[in-house]
C-alpha cells in the first residue's frame, strides 16, 4: 500500500458509498424509533450505542486479522469510516442536548449526554469482548493442521 489513502479516489468512493449506505440505516432507524414523549432522543441513543457496539466488534475483528491488507483496509474504511460514521452521528447528539437545554431541561440533556458517552464506550468495548470471544470459540472449534484426519 502505496501512496496516502486518503488521495486515493477509490478508496474515497467506497468511505462515500459506505456513509450513503449508514445514513440510510440511521434514517430508517430514526423514522421507526422517533423521540420519546419524555423528550429523550430515543433514535440517535440507539444509533449511537449500536454504532459503537458494531465499531468495536470491526476493529477488532479486522485487528486479529494481521496486518492491514489491502482487502481489510477497504472493509475498515468501507465499513468502519463509512457506513457506520454514517450511521452514527455526534452531531445528533450535540443539536438534541441543545435543544433540551434551550427546553429548559437541563438534567435530561446532562444525563442524555453522559450516558451517551459512557455507554458508547462500555458498547465499544462489549463489541471488543464478543468479537475476541467469537475469534477464540471459532479457533477452539478448529482442529490444528496436524490433527485433521
Amino acid at each position: 500500500m502505496t501512496g496516502s489513502p486518503h488521495l486515493d479516489p477509490r478508496l474515497i468512493a467506497v468511505v462515500a458509498v459506505g456513509g450513503a449506505v449508514g445514513t440510510a440505516a440511521r434514517w430508517a432507524l430514526t423514522q421507526t424509533v422517533g423521540t420519546s414523549s419524555s423528550g429523550w432522543p430515543t433514535a440517535t441513543f440507539v444509533e449511537n450505542l449500536l454504532g459503537s457496539l458494531l465499531l468495536g466488534a470491526l476493529l477488532e475483528v479486522l485487528l486479529r486479522r494481521g496486518q492491514e491488507s489491502r482487502r481489510g483496509q477497504v472493509i475498515r474504511l468501507g465499513a468502519g469510516t463509512g457506513v457506520l460514521g454514517g450511521f452514527t452521528t455526534f452531531s445528533s447528539l450535540a443539536i438534541e442536548m441543545e435543544r433540551l437545554l434551550a427546553d429548559g431541561q437541563v438534567t435530561l440533556a446532562l444525563v442524555y449526554g453522559g450516558l451517551s458517552v459512557v455507554l458508547g464506550l462500555l458498547a465499544c468495548v462489549a463489541g471488543v469482548a464478543v468479537a475476541a470471544r467469537h475469534h477464540r470459540w471459532r479457533h477452539e472449534r478448529l482442529p490444528l493442521p496436524d490433527e485433521a484426519p
